[in-house]
């Protein structure tokens, strides 16, 4: 059932009233409209959380990306969801369901020379994660360097996989190239090996760094296993951590470094606040960089070269010195009073 392509009827129009695109073009829908969907889990705290149907009856939009799915809670921002009456299941010609697993890109083989890979991680959903990740692809790309961008776990949506492009990383894939819907509920060595296959993929292609997304906050089953998981150790050279807040911001830092994760700078809503950026900087050994910091080709540089810094990082150990990163932090105080 997960990863089935479904033909389904809108019934009601709700908190979704439009089907995105992999162009960015979002489809109005109305109810009568006949729509094609993908059976997928959702797990989406500030939306939607969504288990995959044991049947064909009735069920629910759960993303705008396309995933069918039933939900079981909401957030209380959220209406009800677009609801939709399945179909049938979608054949090809040999009377075969379509499944995105038969879609699936086929991973280059190797050996490849793994690049420098670099993996966004958050406090949760909407904590400024895609937007950490842009900025570095930007920052490095800027720098000189061909990137590669891709989001590992989550929820199929071309939004994310549009603005790594629009950044300007060299190649850009996400877990839906791999035939999954979403990653919510997958076994935890499916999940270690989309991680390891997209590195892969991202390998083959020749990047100088791979930005990564890992979707969703570290509390989140799928993440904290990834997070525990061999392929992450040996595949992930850095992380920058997006958060909130303060509190997040440094309760999060500290349990990853405590779990041998190598965070090498913190970012995210935190620091749309300077007071909250002065908060969190006075108990982090590592630096507290806003968007605009991140997409500073000296601020990037110097994040792609922290794997040669201590543990116990700290701004004069920083390639490039504190001139560097005292930029970045000024950068940080006008981005937030803008």
């Amino acid at each position: 059932m997960r990863g089935d392509v479904v033909l389904c009827e809108v019934t009601g129009i709700g908190q979704h009233k439009f089907l995105a695109q992999r162009d960015g073009a979002r489809n109005k829908l109305f109810v009568g409209d006949q729509v094609l969907l993908v059976y997928g889990a959702r797990y989406a705290p500030d939306q939607f959380e969504a288990e995959l149907p044991e049947d064909l009856g009735p069920c629910h939009l759960a993303a705008a990306g396309g995933i069918a799915s039933r939900v079981v809670s909401r957030h209380a921002s959220m209406a009800d969801p677009t609801a939709v009456r399945p179909l049938g299941l979608v054949v090809d010609e040999s009377e075969e369901v379509i499944n995105l697993r038969s879609l699936a890109r086929r991973v280059a083989s190797g050996p490849y020379e793994r690049p420098p890979v670099i993996a966004v991680l958050g406090t949760s959903m909407n904590a400024g994660k895609t937007t950490a990740v842009a900025s570095l692809v930007r920052g490095l790309t800027r720098a000189g360097r061909r990137v590669g961008a891709a989001k590992v776990t989550g929820t199929g949506s071309p939004n994310d996989p549009g603005l790594m492009a629009a950044a300007g990383a060299a190649c850009v894939m996400d877990f839906t190239d791999l035939g999954h819907p979403s990653t919510y509920q997958l076994d935890a060595g499916e999940v270690a090996a989309i991680l390891r296959q997209t590195i892969e993929q991202l390998a083959s292609d020749k990047v100088d760094v791979a930005v990564l997304e890992i979707a969703d906050g570290i509390l989140q089953p799928e993440t904290a296993a990834l997070v525990e998981a061999s392929e992450f150790r040996d595949g992930v050279d850095r992380v920058v951590f997006a958060a909130g807040d303060a509190v997040s911001a440094v309760a999060g830092a500290r349990m990853l470094t405590g779990q041998g994760v190598p965070v090498v700078a913190v970012s995210g809503l935190v620091t749309t606040a300077p007071l909250a950026v002065a908060e969190a900087t006075r108990l982090l050994d590592i630096p507290v960089l806003s968007s605009g910091a991140l997409a500073d080709p000296a601020v990037a540089s110097s994040i792609l070269a922290a794997p040669d810094v201590p543990r116990e990082f700290s701004a004069d150990r920083v390639p490039g010195g504190p001139a560097v990163l005292t930029s970045a932090l000024d950068t940080n105080a006008a981005a937030a009073t803008a």
